[in-house]
């Protein structure tokens, strides 16, 4: 099967450490050349020591699972003979606290517009399919526990 590498890298640069006081910015370095600006959330750290410009780790799980929703929606629409011109998705988080009293991502929430155009355009009961398939198909939403909801907007 395949396998995935991605590399986390932060450095001290000086700060005190263990009074807390330091910088929770890094760096996520991908295969392909891409460099993100990481940083813990400024929801949980206070600025100075996050970065609120960066993606913190929350926003990354969010837009995985909409990225890989979004990739397997186009893969079944494709599969069934619908042409999708557009896909659009502001996907929300949110963060509550589990049994244990910990913090986690415990919902997410895709509200994606999609555009078809050709013969075959689906109507809403067949969108809905769609939707329920790709998130079956997703390798993220397979891999998490976080509630995943599809909002979909209809255009």
């Amino acid at each position: 099967m395949s396998s995935y590498q991605a590399t986390v890298e932060w450095s001290r640069q000086g700060a005190a450490f263990l009074d807390n006081k330091y910088s929770r910015e890094h760096t996520w370095l991908f295969d392909g050349g891409v460099t993100v600006a990481g940083s813990s959330s400024a929801h949980v750290v206070p600025v100075p020591y996050s970065n609120p410009a960066a993606v913190d780790p929350e926003e990354a799980l969010i837009v995985a699972l909409a990225s890989c929703h979004m990739l397997s929606f186009l893969y079944v629409a494709a599969k069934r003979g619908f042409v999708v011109d557009s896909y659009h998705d502001e996907a929300t988080g949110k963060m509550a606290k589990n049994e244990a009293g910990k913090f986690w991502v415990s919902e997410v929430t895709l509200h994606p517009k999609i555009q078809f155009s050709g013969e075959k355009v689906p109507d809403a009961s067949e969108i809905e399919k769609l939707h329920h398939q790709a998130h079956e198909e997703c390798f993220i939403a397979n891999s998490v526990k976080t509630e995943v909801r599809v909002a979909a907007q209809i255009r």
